[in-house]
């Protein structure tokens, strides 16, 4: 497969098109998901995180991957009497132990950043001004549905390819439609959080299709790309930087798992709420998932 046979929406929505895929919730995706509350029920899909001390320094410390920690932290306090007590953190939005949220500037295509803006004219050193994070700010509220790969707790072999076959399949034991706008949740069982050089499942192209042709607006997954990495990355290279869609890396679905098993319900009201810091690559977040 060529880059010309890749799927894109870069001449979908306009040149200057900061929100991808997050066109495609409308009213009535925002409605389909407001119409899944009923049981008063909410499940966090992030990863807990435990800082790491600013003072063990930037070095890959607190985490297996060759990247500083997730979180670094030093509490603001010297033994004095406080008034208050403050703590500074340093993100590093991008780590495998952190869940976060991929703009379509953390993938350039060909030195352009979707949907084909010169990486020159979109990153600055002091910011992204197309491409950032700012789309997602003022929150993102859809319909979840979860396709759970690795039922009752299971999870994938290390070396599996994800295909449009086995979203197919986890899909049809749902018993949902898919809806254009909706967001692709995927459990597959497993901690991404792993040395670089270790394999983890991931993704192939044809998934990725599959994601394009049923209109995802958000894939929130425990797994993205496979390790180790093969070239064009589907989800990264291609799903958020050709596509549009947006990613949240390194979720923890175990929880929702179990929550969907005990109603037998595999869709609900999806919100994600990031901080409202303007002109990253991405953000941290706390995708819920209500019932």
């Amino acid at each position: 497969m060529t880059d010309n046979d890749l799927p894109s929406n870069w001449a979908r929505w306009g040149r200057d098109d900061r929100s991808g895929t997050l066109n495609l919730i409308d009213a009535a995706a925002r409605a389909r998901a407001a119409a899944e509350v009923r049981e008063a029920r909410h499940v966090s899909l992030a990863r807990p995180v435990d800082p790491v001390p600013l003072t063990t320094g930037l070095g890959p410390v607190g985490s297996p991957a060759t990247m500083p920690a997730g979180v670094l932290q030093v509490v603001n306090f010297n033994g004095a009497k406080p008034l208050a007590l403050t703590d500074s953190l340093v993100i590093n939005t991008h780590n495998a132990g952190l869940t976060h949220l991929d703009a379509v500037s953390h993938m350039p295509v060909d030195e352009q950043i979707y949907p084909g803006v010169p990486v020159a004219e979109a990153v600055t050193p002091t910011g992204v001004t197309h491409g950032s994070a700012d789309p997602f700010t003022p929150g993102i509220l859809t319909r979840g549905v979860l396709l759970d790969l690795a039922p009752d707790g299971g999870s994938l072999p290390a070396s599996q390819y994800v295909g449009a076959s086995d979203l197919d399949a986890a899909l049809a034991r749902t018993g949902v439609t898919f809806e254009p706008g909706d967001a692709l949740v995927l459990r597959a069982g497993w901690d991404v959080n792993k040395p670089l050089d270790q394999p983890v499942p991931g993704l192939d192209l044809s998934a990725v299709t599959w994601l394009n042709r049923h209109g995802a607006s958000v894939y929130v997954g425990d797994i993205s790309d496979r390790r180790p990495a093969q070239f064009p990355m589907p989800v990264h290279q291609v799903a958020l930087a050709r596509l549009g869609l947006p990613l949240v890396d390194a979720a923890y679905l175990d929880d929702l798992a179990d929550v969907c098993a005990s109603l037998d319900r595999w869709t609900f009201m999806l919100v994600l709420a990031p901080p409202r810091i303007t002109g990253t690559t991405g953000l941290v977040v706390n995708p819920l998932a209500v019932f």
